[in-house]
């Protein structure tokens, strides 16, 4: 097998479409999607209700699997994965932060972090622990280690469920406006933290409609219909 070239993008879609059936007639919810995505991009997707950003985040989370076209993610082309081997390779290079943040409400902040590593079984117990503490350290919410989600803010809740999709370390993460139920200033400081974890080398996707989270990325993908209309970087 070759070498990954390290000047290969991280993310790569070549004519990727996404059709769903329908009663009358077939849903195209996206149609002829070429994408690249480098390390360490941060990179917006926009566009109205159902211009299939959702759609696009769930291709690349290997969560659904493209009608047509192929995505290759870290070197692994996902399109000829079984599903078993997608669930392992999901486990290990993605990362997911939901909008309503679907923590699990009989286990604390620190055990919902410590869920992947348990799923992976990745080190000991005392090691993800460990690691779960750390993650909550750097998303400064570690004093809420042992509270249930019940017992926590909506922009704390946020920020385990970060801690929670960061915990595998994976090289993407990806976020459907997480921001969107948050008040302005625990948004501000939230996408303060992603954006400092971009600096340090983590590819973020970010599905938004807040002019706060675009003006932060380095490109913003504008879908219309399904398509890309506009692709384009902000800034170095």
């Amino acid at each position: 097998m070759n070498a990954i070239s390290v000047s290969a993008p991280l993310i790569a879609l070549d004519k990727v479409a996404k059709t769903y059936p329908g009663p009358a007639a077939d849903f195209h919810a996206l149609a002829d999607i070429d994408l690249d995505i480098q390390r360490g991009d941060f990179v917006a997707v926009v566009g109205a209700s159902g211009s299939g950003k959702s759609t696009l985040l769930n291709l690349l989370g290997g969560i659904d699997r493209a009608s047509s076209g192929r995505i290759v993610i870290n070197g692994r082309d996902l399109g000829s994965a079984s599903e078993r081997e997608l669930t392992a390779w999901r486990g290990r290079n993605v990362g997911i932060v939901f909008q309503f943040f679907q923590l699990l409400p009989t286990l604390t902040a620190l055990e919902n972090v410590m869920l992947p590593m348990d799923f992976a079984r990745l080190g000991s117990s005392r090691e993800r622990k460990q690691r779960a503490q750390l993650l909550l350290e750097r998303l400064q919410i570690a004093d809420q280690a042992d509270k249930l989600p019940s017992s926590l803010s909506g922009g704390q809740q946020q920020r385990v469920a970060v801690a929670r999709a960061l915990a595998n370390d994976p090289p993407i993460l990806l976020a459907d406006e997480p921001t969107g139920n948050l008040d302005s200033r625990t948004a501000d400081s939230l996408l303060d933290g992603l954006t400092e974890l971009v600096r340090d080398g983590l590819t973020l996707v970010m599905v938004t409609h807040e002019p706060r989270a675009m003006a932060r990325a380095s490109r913003a993908v504008s879908l219309a219909d399904g398509r890309i209309v506009q692709p384009e970087r902000n800034h170095a």
